[in-house]
Parts: C-alpha cells; structure tokens; sequence
C-alpha cells in the first residue's frame, strides 16, 4: 500500500471525477445500516460493493435496503454483491479488492457475530479490553489483503479501534487509517447536553473539542459520570467557549439506548459520517471535523480535521486546540480502565486489574500480554472459555 498522502490524492480525483467506490466488508447490522444511509445520499457518482460469504443473506439484506429506498426515491447509487468470500483467506479478499480498487473500505465483520461483547464484559467486568484479540483477528487479515491488492483508497474499522489500530501498527503490520465509532457516539450527547445547559436551539451548531478512548465513552454514556477521571473537553458555541462543569455535561449524556442490533445504528452513522464528510469536504474545497478511535495508529480516539481547501487532500489528528501530548496521555488513562496497559512493540499488555478481574469473574487465566503471533490462539481461548460459556448460561 502506498503512504495515506498518495492514497488520498487518489481518492481525491475519484470524487472529482464523479467515480467513488466504497466497500462494505461483512453485511450485519453494521454493514446493513451503513448501506441503507449510504444509498440515502442519492448519489449517482457511487457504487457501493458490499463482501461476504453468504450469498443469499447477502442478497436479501441488499434488496430490502434496495427496494426501501426507491420508495422514498433515493436509489440511485449502484450496489453490487461479492459473495463466497472468506474473510480468513487473504488471497481471495487481495483479488476482490484488487477486482473493484475501492475509494473506501468498511471493515464491519465480527469473528464472533451475533453478540455484543459488552453485554458480558461490562456488568462483569465494567472492562471491554479483554475482546481486543477478537477484535483483531479479522481486520489482520483484510489489511494485509489491501497491501497485497496495492490498494489505492482509505480503510476504516469498526471493532474496538482504540487498541486494535496501534497493535498492528506497532507490530509494523498495514493498518487501517480510521477507527469508527467509540468516542463518536458520545459527541452528540455532550452537544445535546451543551445545548439543553446553554438554553441553544441549534444543538447542531455546538462544537466539541474531545479525546478520550473507550471506557468513557462507555461509562459517561451508561452512567453519566467519568470514574472520577477529568476528560479533556472543550465545548464552543459561535466560536466562544462555553463555561460549564464537565459533572453537568457528562450527568446528562445518560441517554437510554437499545442493546440489541439497533444500537448498532450508531456505529454505522459513525462510519457514514467519515466517508461522506472525505466527500463533501472535497466536492466544497472546505474542511470538516470528525472523531475517530485508533486514527493514524495512535491509542485512543481524537479529534480528526479533513482539510480539502488547497491543492491537495489533507487528513490528521486536529491539535487545534489540545496538543497530541496532552490527547496521547488523556486516552492512556482512560484505555487503561478498558483493561489496556500498554500497546507496544507488537504486543497488547492487559492491566492487572483486568487479569484479575478476569480470574475472579470467570475463573480463567488470562495472560498478562499477548504477542501479535498470539492473536489466533488468545482470540480462541477467549471464545472457549469467556464467551461459550456465558451465552451457554444465558441461553443463547
């Protein structure tokens, strides 16, 4: 693959010259949303080529989302279907690839499908570092299917970025560039929470300087508080910064969600916003801002600026107002909550806390540090011994 500056000036010119391709990797409830929102542009520059193995599942979530909207007369971007592809065979994922040359991959496949790992970890071990061998396992291999493809475009993941993205770059792997999701899902709660404080009617016009990882998205969003750890937050409104206590922002982002697959439509938005606003920012010659777990390698979720006014395409982290110091060290205090000691060297280091938890909890030993050779055998003593027997028990 070649550097992220080449790749977006070839994404670039795609979008100016009305040709953009985007590729789903796995159809479930991520993969589906996205499709549906993607369709939703009403844009005929698109093709959406959407990978997975079962070609009649495949088929029928393509046509409900196919049908759906042409009935609000919003289709008119091309989707096509490549089935019978196995996410574990590197060759064939290089051919597909290298078949449609994507301006945008979407990794949303799941080793373990079905579940939300969450719903195990967090009530047992108010931690969801644990899953990040599961998390890995797939994106592995489509990244090195994209440097064998050469491919040309931008690569986006959805599992648990925060770690997964600096693991394989540390281990001097091909890595996506953007993580989706994660500290996303919690910006527009905190503008909503902005907004309701301040007395704002245009809610959408709060702006949000954030860098966080994981564990606070999860915790702020479930419970409203921050474990006592201060985030690095500012909130503007009309370009002057708003004076409010961070305890009365975070109290009111404790906003019910679902648990089953709709909740998923958030991780799809997420990576909908990433895609269109790399479009619209090109199409405009403007700037956008977008949050992004993992961006560019780096622990952690931040802030991202897409820079489309000069003569080339510009992507990276915005330190505008934090320094990457000052980003770097938030997201390390707030990861090593999730379970995350350390990403180095090709090696993803669990906090004693978490091993601990882990073995009063579920009885089973998890090592202190995985290897990144380690991946397979970790991802599938986790599945054997953490996740079988939980849904055995709940009755999955």
């Amino acid at each position: 693959m070649k550097k992220l500056d080449e790749r977006l000036q070839n994404v670039r010119e795609h979008i100016e010259n009305n040709d953009i391709t985007v590729m789903i990797l796995g159809l479930g409830s991520v993969g589906t949303y996205l499709l549906d929102f993607l369709v939703s542009r009403d844009d005929p520059a698109m093709k959406i080529v959407v990978v997975g193995r079962n070609a009649e599942k495949m088929a029928s979530s393509v046509n409900i989302v196919r049908i759906s909207a042409l009935i609000r007369h919003q289709n008119r971007s091309k989707i096509l279907v490549e089935s019978g592809v196995d996410f574990n065979d590197i060759g064939q994922m290089a051919a597909c690839i290298a078949k449609y040359k994507p301006d945008f991959i979407v990794n949303s496949s799941r080793v373990y499908s079905g579940l939300k790992y969450g719903s195990i970890s967090w009530t047992n071990l108010r931690a969801y570092g644990i899953w990040s061998p599961l998390a890995i396992k797939y994106i592995r291999n489509i990244m090195e299917a994209c440097e064998q493809a050469d491919m040309e475009g931008i690569v986006i993941n959805t599992s648990y970025s925060d770690a997964v993205i600096p693991w394989l770059k540390t281990a001097e792997h091909p890595y996506p560039d953007f993580g989706s999701g994660n500290i996303n899902h919690l910006v527009p709660r905190i503008k909503y929470a902005a907004a309701e404080l301040m007395g704002i009617s245009d809610f959408w016009n709060v702006e949000v300087m954030y860098a966080t990882a994981h564990f606070h998205d999860v915790v702020i969003s479930k419970e409203g508080q921050t474990e006592g750890v201060t985030q690095l937050l500012k909130v503007f409104y009309q370009g002057r910064e708003l004076e409010l206590a961070q305890e009365d922002i975070f109290s009111r982002c404790r906003i019910p969600m679902p648990t089953d697959q709709k909740r998923n439509m958030m991780n799809a938005s997420s990576n909908y916003d990433m895609i269109a606003s790399v479009i619209d920012a090109v199409r405009e010659r403007g700037e956008r801002r977008i949050f992004s777990p993992g961006a560019f390698g780096e622990i952690g979720g931040y802030p991202v600026k897409i820079d489309a006014g000069g003569e080339a395409l510009r992507i990276g982290i915005d330190e505008s107002v934090f320094s990457l110091e000052e980003m770097r060290a938030a997201n390390r205090r707030s990861i090593a909550l999730d379970g995350i000691e350390n990403v180095a060297d090709g090696r993803l280091v669990y906090t004693d806390a978490l091993v601990q938890k882990v073995a009063d909890v579920f009885h089973v030993k998890l090592p202190k540090s995985v290897e990144f050779s380690e991946i397979d055998e970790v991802a599938e003593y986790i599945i054997d011994r953490v996740i079988l027997p939980q849904t055995k028990a709940a009755g999955n």
